[in-house]
């Protein structure tokens, strides 16, 4: 881990990221055609929120480094893309300068791996000792596959990692989730994992119930692929991930605007 390098203070970096917000620097023609043909949430978004979404993704990209992993050949555009598209999707009703910094590495396997952290096969897993996300591209385009299952790789990792980013203070991006908010999810996911451990009639997968941690990430899975199923199950519990990520996946879904507060806080 210690061997992978770093985009965090380069002049490089802040210079690309003056040229992404001033226009002058963007996707190129490929990456766009990679989210026109293969993203779903991106083709929904109006003309001017995908300018945005192109805008952020571009952001997004500079700021982390990809390695490829076990046998795999090499990171792709695609795998770049898309990975990168499934976190501009969380993070889109936040702040533009939001990017989950801390995490700036990002490393691809081609299928399950050995993790040297647990010493177990894994399909992903974040860790912020040194601020990295681990995939593994078959189970990430599994997600892609069966979009509407609740069981998606990219989100439930990213979950993970943007949980954690609100606590680290260091990078200016921490306390971002809504504290009032935040509470009164944490009641209602307690009621929630009880109601899992106890084998009763929960929505959610028995993964959510080994801490807060995985019911956030298993949570914000079904939010964004079962959102009307969520939100009848559990209004409340809906309701609260909608003011916590400030945005709302039935409304993208009628065609609606994807974010309740994107413009104010652009």
């Amino acid at each position: 881990m210690a061997l992978l390098l770093s985009k965090r203070n380069s002049l490089s970096l802040l210079w690309y990221q003056f040229a992404v917000m001033s226009g002058l620097k963007g996707l190129s023609r490929e990456e766009t055609k990679i989210l026109e043909e293969y993203f779903p949430y991106y083709q929904q978004l109006s003309e001017g929120f995908q300018k945005e979404f192109r805008q952020r993704l571009a952001l997004f990209i500079c700021n982390k480094c990809f390695y490829a992993r076990g046998d795999l050949r090499g990171v792709t555009l695609e795998m770049k893309v898309l990975i990168s598209a499934t976190a501009v999707k969380l993070l889109f009703g936040f702040p533009k300068h939001i990017l989950l910094r801390h995490f700036d590495k990002i490393l691809i396997y081609p299928d399950r791996y050995l993790s040297t952290q647990t010493n177990k096969y894994h399909n992903g897993e974040v860790n912020p000792r040194y601020g990295v996300i681990v995939i593994s591209w078959k189970s990430f385009m599994k997600g892609f596959a069966l979009p509407n299952d609740g069981v998606n790789l990219g989100i439930h990792e990213f979950a993970h990692a943007l949980k954690i980013e609100n606590q680290i203070k260091y990078n200016g991006e921490h306390s971002f989730l809504d504290k009032v908010w935040w509470k009164r999810y944490i009641e209602l996911a307690a009621e929630e994992i009880q109601k899992v451990k106890e084998g009763g009639n929960s929505f959610f997968r028995l993964q959510a119930s080994e801490n807060i941690h995985e019911f956030f990430a298993v949570s914000v899975e079904a939010f964004f692929e079962k959102a009307s199923e969520f939100k009848i199950y559990n209004p409340d519990l809906y309701e609260s991930l909608v003011n916590l990520l400030h945005q709302d996946p039935i409304v993208l879904f009628a065609g609606g605007i994807v974010k309740e507060f994107a413009l104010a806080k652009a």
